[in-house]
């Protein structure tokens, strides 16, 4: 098996040292120091499981990777439309590609079924930007349960969670996640392949749609968040507002919100990604909410505090930008 890893920071990095553990052709892409540090010392895990090294082949070029069976795509969501130069080397007929993506991912209703089947979701794929340069049909869902951050460049520090849960927009058991699943398996890595990957979207969703945006306003960890009342209530009326479109949608989380907070709690100290994204300084991935607004309004869902923490977080992801 021959994998890229097209955006190979603390996730896609994490991913792709279990796979080389596992024996598969791993090749990570990546740029700058982090780069520089993978190919002189390989990707360094430490983690309450067991640290590790794995030395993949690492490069700033994806022809010197040619194409591959699985691209890993790490990057994010805000970057998917621009990366057509990136991903274009890495293909083939049958490429598939495992998007590890927070939210409402591009094909969401790619083979869908009933009378949303098809439909476009304009702020995570504006004017077809993203389908064009990543067909549907290459699409492997992917839900990310792992915590992980960069400690420094080439050393990935494993915080919590292995599950990387996959599955196919058309609902069917394939052997491309099959097979993919086998491989992070063998890896140390949890890969269920879910029948109907959308319900885990919605519940992954829960925490993106309020923890990160609440986060970055608020410059807060997750134990911060949850121990304050005020947040935690602001939360909570987001979570709710959240389970009515999923709802609305067909999709059934089975966790309960208390349930979901108290997790979030037992993370501890633990800064949200876009916590680490505004502290950086990089552009902040807050399409997640503008997504789920967007899936209210075709679904007559109210969601006002959604819609509220949504233009506040937009604006402060625009001063970013700036």
């Amino acid at each position: 098996m021959k994998v890229a890893v097209l955006g190979a920071g603390a996730i896609g990095a994490y991913v792709g040292a279990a796979l080389h553990r596992a024996g598969a052709d791993v090749h990570l892409i990546a740029r700058g120091p982090h780069l520089a540090a993978m190919r002189q010392h390989g990707v360094r895990v430490l983690s309450p499981r067991g640290d590790f090294t794995a030395h993949a082949h690492a490069t700033d070029d994806p022809t010197q990777v040619g194409p591959v069976d699985y691209v890993f795509l790490g990057l994010k969501a805000n970057s998917y439309a621009a990366c057509g130069p990136l991903i274009e080397p890495l293909l083939h007929r049958t490429t598939a590609v495992v998007a590890a993506q927070n939210g409402i991912p591009w094909w969401y209703f790619h083979r869908h079924g009933g009378p949303y089947d098809g439909h476009r979701v304009e702020s995570v794929d504006p004017g077809g930007a993203v389908s064009a340069v990543l067909a549907p049909e290459r699409a492997v869902g992917c839900v990310v349960y792992a915590a992980t951050e960069l400690e420094g460049p080439g050393v990935v520090r494993h915080l919590e969670g292995t599950r990387f849960s996959v599955g196919e927009p058309d609902r069917s058991l394939s052997k491309r996640c099959s097979d993919f699943s086998e491989a992070m398996v063998a890896g140390g890595l949890k890969c269920p392949v879910e029948p109907d990957l959308r319900n885990d979207i919605w519940l992954k969703l829960l925490g993106n749609i309020s923890f990160n945006p609440i986060s970055a306003l608020a410059r807060a960890t997750m134990r911060q968040m949850c121990l304050h009342g005020g947040t935690r209530k602001v939360i909570e009326t987001m979570m709710a507002e959240t389970l009515a479109v999923a709802e609305a949608l067909g999709c059934e989380v089975g966790v309960s919100i208390e349930r979901r907070l108290a997790g979030a709690e037992r993370v501890g100290d633990h800064r949200t990604s876009t916590l680490q994204d505004l502290e950086r300084g990089k552009p902040l991935e807050l399409d997640v909410l503008a997504a789920v607004v967007e899936l209210a309004e075709i679904t007559g869902v109210q969601v006002p505090t959604l819609r509220t923490v949504h233009a506040i977080s937009d604006l402060l992801a625009l001063r970013t930008a700036a």
